[in-house]
């Protein structure tokens, strides 16, 4: 296979902290990689380099295979507030579209791809949209270039899970090449066969899936560690030889003293796979028998009813998964269980609620809620990280070293800020514990260790997320919020409700089917299979005769239109209106084979 991309010494650094450092590798035609590495580690800044957005510090080499085409997604794309959904899809296209005739089908392939997104609005304004959508939007519009090489940054951010699992599905099935960065693992599994992994500065490489990662990667640090326990052996032998005899009466030899210092470095180089658990720090707090007692909660604002009659009553060690689509009100609904108390039936500005809620809930008097919220994150920018989280054990296992405890938080990156408001949080030891999107903007190393650190949680843990692994660990039960105002209620883990659902619409399906077919006259049902498909009544034979004249009308009108869109002369007005009516042919001209294949077999 032909080399898309080859990389080799490259470097990055920001003031004294060392990124990566003359680091290579190569990317072949079909590769489809994840890069891996905790917060702050330098995943994005490489990222960024590849698609041309930042500079290697140390010059390096990259080199792309010529003449392909690359497409970037940022983790958050800029967009203009006053921009319809199309007219932002369609911005600034110069780099991948030089005629009417691209223009054309990309229009085509977009509308496709912005309406399997579930963006069935296209004149809506981009300041109206969710987080969510406006991600879809800059999705659509880089798939619909067809690039040959996608370099995509926290694709799944802020998804819910029906356009995580379409775009899943559409990046498994092509043939492009892709590198991404991705804290999703079934998305990285479904999608990726190598994991690229930025350790310490240095990149590994690992092909196979996520769990075959970990294995490989468990036996590089234990063989790295053993290394590292051969060079303390010999630094003790060295540092013996140094405390031998003053360096000034003996003149030791300047390249064994050099040797010592860089064997020092070496031998420091240990990787500390200690876990502490929630039980280890005292445990969650006492936790009676009451926790969250809903009847008949509704909850409307806008003119929207977010609950509708809702009841439902918490119970003690419960883990519960919230999940729906973007916007159905899964955010909404957790800040009601931890603020609802105090708001029923009241509405305004300096409420967390500004709708109305109505209905009855009750919360348990010995509740010590932990909220890790989406949005809200507040910290005083010039305490160092052990000011904020005092606790030098449970900054170790989240990924904080002893290097880092001295820093402002104002220096942290983005990633960083997310995984200390998780300590600050879990370090309280809760008894009730709300998390509304934890797995945004944490890397897939914190988030196992958080998962192995929840699995021993001694509460009531409630859970909004769209990462699937992250619910198929930690939960059993789920609440379904379609976004009509209901709920429905499922025990059992997310797969197993994913594949009920599939199990549920085959069988629907099938029912249907079986109800059409019972609605056929009697005579027909009567009449032997292959007696059946030998004929064709008259009505037929005239449907079938006036489908062959409309597929040869609609096929002429498809090449004119075809011819008119490439010929490069039309407005983009006309353009626009044409390419409109190649989609409508299009499907008719699928819809009337379809009916003629099926005449056909009948017919014989």
């Amino acid at each position: 296979m032909a080399s898309y991309l080859q990389i080799e010494g490259i470097s990055k650094s920001y003031g004294p902290k060392v990124l990566f450092d003359n680091i290579g590798f190569n990317i072949n035609e079909g590769d489809k990689m994840a890069l891996i590495a905790p917060n702050g580690a330098g995943k994005t800044s490489l990222l960024r380099i590849l698609a041309g957005k930042d500079k290697s510090d140390s010059g390096g080499k990259i080199t792309f295979l010529k003449d392909i085409r690359i497409a970037f997604l940022p983790q958050e794309s800029d967009f203009d507030p006053e921009k319809t959904i199309m007219e932002q899809a369609m911005a600034d296209l110069s780099a991948f579209i030089s005629d009417h005739d691209a223009l054309a089908s990309f229009q085509l392939r977009l509308r496709q791809l912005l309406t399997n997104f579930g963006l069935l609005d296209l004149e809506k304004k981009m300041s109206q949209l969710s987080g969510g959508e406006a991600k879809r939007v800059a999705l659509a519009r880089i798939l619909a270039t067809e690039a040959d090489f996608y370099i995509m940054d926290e694709p799944t951010n802020h998804l819910d899970i029906d356009a995580i699992e379409y775009l899943e599905g559409f990046l498994s099935r092509s043939r492009c090449t892709l590198l991404m960065v991705t804290h999703d693992r079934y998305f990285l599994d479904h999608v990726c066969n190598t994991i690229l992994e930025l350790d310490h500065g240095a990149l590994y490489t690992y092909r196979g899936d996520y769990q075959a990662y970990l294995e490989k990667r468990t036996e590089r640090i234990e063989n790295m560690n053993a290394e590292t326990q051969r060079l303390r052996n010999t630094l003790r032998r060295e540092l013996e030889w140094m405390r031998a005899t003053p360096c000034a009466r003996t003149g030791k030899a300047k390249y064994r003293k050099d040797a010592f210092y860089e064997l020092k470095d070496r031998a420091e180089n240990v990787y500390r796979t200690d876990k502490i658990s929630m039980a280890e720090m005292g445990g969650a707090s006492r936790l009676g028998s009451k926790i969250f007692d809903c009847k008949g909660l509704g909850y409307e604002v806008g003119g929207r009813k977010l609950l509708d009659g809702f009841s439902y009553n918490f119970q003690r060690y419960e883990r519960v998964g919230i999940v729906g689509p973007n916007g159905a009100g899964k955010s909404t609904f957790l800040n009601i269980l931890t603020h609802g108390a105090v708001c029923i039936g009241t509405s305004g500005e300096d409420s967390i609620l500004t709708g109305t809620l109505t209905g009855s809930l009750e919360r348990g008097e010995s509740l010590k809620i932990g909220y890790y919220r989406q949005k809200g994150i507040s910290f005083k920018e010039d305490q160092t990280v052990l000011q904020t989280v005092n606790d030098t054990r449970l900054l170790s296992q989240f990924l904080f070293p002893h290097d880092m405890l001295n820093n402002p938080v104002s220096k942290l990156s983005g990633g960083e800020r997310r995984r200390l408001y998780l300590l600050t949080i879990l370090k309280e030891q809760p008894n009730v514990l709300l998390m509304d999107e934890p797995t945004n903007d944490l890397d897939i190393v914190t988030l196992d260790i958080l998962e192995e650190y929840l699995m021993d949680f001694k509460g009531t843990l409630i859970i909004v997320s769209h990462d699937r692994h992250f619910l198929d660990r930690l939960t059993s039960h789920l609440l379904i919020l379609p976004g009509d105002g209901s709920v429905k209620d499922f025990l059992g883990t997310y797969s197993e409700y994913r594949q009920y659902m599939i199990d549920w619409r085959a069988e629907k399906r099938s029912r249907e089917k079986a109800e059409k077919a019972e609605k056929q006259p009697d005579a027909v049902k009567a009449r032997p299979e292959a007696e059946r498909k030998r004929r064709l009544s008259f009505k037929e034979k005239r449907e079938m005769d006036q489908l062959e004249a409309d597929m040869k009308a609609l096929g002429e009108e498809k090449t004119a239109l075809e011819e008119a869109m490439n010929s490069g002369g039309l407005a983009y007005d006309k353009l626009e209106e044409a390419s409109l009516r190649y989609a409508e042919v299009k499907r008719l001209l699928d819809e009337k084979e379809l009916r003629w294949l099926e005449l056909s077999e009948i017919a014989g």
